[in-house]
């Protein structure tokens, strides 16, 4: 079943390249999510990516009671393409011509492969749009914002696990050292975290050792005896047959799609490792870029419905053990509460 509002999908007429949107609901309000430039096998792998991206931002937004809806924007760059400078410029207008075309139903902001600059290009086009660099009016790089995010409910989880926000001491592995992996690893040392750290890019090792942090290789982290695991990379990392060999008390990570499927959700559940949403722990930077871009917050403002993630996750894990369910299912249901207590007023004044 199809419950998905609009899916749109066009050849480029200027890159000649796939280009997917996928508006998942308006329910609470206008859909906002990133824009995808990332090679596929198949273009038909990033219609799917779109498509559980898409509906996880409604999720992630209704969750936070903000007022907006999910979409998700993928271009679907096939193995071994390389854009040039011209050509990437040509990616984003034959985006922004799409994103036009929705009437404000839908804005876009980055998301990996994309950057500010990119979201300045599509500004040239559309309004619809939020993280353009600062000096154009935008609220720039969200990573940060996504990672104080994180750092905000990995204290709601130590308060659950040990009574005591403080982070100190714990032992974290944290997998993928990009954009908002370094600023979480950057906040978790600053916090006095035992880390540990991955990327697959060798390099990063500099950022490990300018950390004091451990370095393990990307397979071997997985399984690491520590308190909490923390995917910052991309999705798919926790598979049934990776549950099996964890050894820590929790996962909480900024990653999208953490779960490879929607049953592994249950298998920590039933290992009593406690797993926070990856679209309740990485919605920081979203938040950040909507309230202050799309409502006009002021910084405190947002930094306050940033912060407030940690609330979120209390929530969620008092309601998931009142219930006997997991997080993830405690979300789901006050994500749907909100969107079904909302769905009569935005039918009668359609987006």
């Amino acid at each position: 079943m199809l419950d998905h509002e609009k899916i749109l999908i066009r050849r480029g007429p200027r890159s000649d390249l796939p280009v997917i949107l996928a508006l998942h609901s308006t329910a609470l309000g206008p859909a906002a999510g990133g824009l995808r430039l990332w090679h596929y096998p198949d273009w038909r792998d990033g219609l799917t990516d779109a498509l559980r991206l898409s509906a996880a931002m409604t999720l992630k937004f209704a969750v936070a009671g903000l007022t907006s809806g999910g979409g998700k924007t993928v271009v679907a760059l096939p193995q071994g393409t390389r854009l040039d400078s011209a050509r990437r410029r040509d990616v984003m207008y034959d985006v922004a011509d799409m994103i036009d075309s929705m009437d404000g139903s839908y804005a876009v902001g980055p998301d990996v492969g994309t950057a500010p600059a990119d979201m300045a290009v599509i500004g040239e086009v559309t309004p619809h749009v939020f993280c353009k660099p600062e000096d154009l009016g935008g609220s720039g790089d969200s990573s940060p914002h996504t990672a104080q995010g994180t750092l905000a409910a990995l204290r709601a989880l130590s308060r659950r696990l040990y009574g005591d926000a403080n982070l100190e001491g714990r032992r974290m592995a944290l997998i993928g050292l990009g954009h908002v992996g370094e600023h979480l690893a950057r906040l978790l040392a600053a916090e006095g975290v035992e880390l540990t750290v991955t990327d697959i890019d060798t390099s990063k090792m500099e950022i490990a050792e300018d950390l004091g942090a451990a370095w393990r290789s990307p397979d071997e982290i997985v399984t690491a005896d520590v308190d909490v695991l923390i995917p910052a990379a991309l999705g798919g990392v926790l598979t049934t047959q990776v549950v099996g060999d964890l050894r820590c008390r929790a996962v909480v990570g900024p990653a999208n799609n953490q779960l490879a499927t929607p049953e592994v959700a249950e298998l920590l559940h039933q290992r009593s490792i406690v797993w926070i949403p990856d679209y309740v722990a990485s919605a920081g930077g979203a938040i950040n870029a909507i309230t202050t871009e799309l409502y006009e917050f002021g910084a405190d403002q947002a930094r306050a419905r940033v912060n407030a993630i940690e609330g979120t996750v209390t929530a969620l894990l008092e309601t998931a053990d009142d219930l006997g369910v997991t997080p993830d299912q405690a979300a789901h249901e006050m994500a749907q509460r909100r969107i079904r207590a909302a769905v009569p007023e935005s039918l009668s004044h359609p987006h």
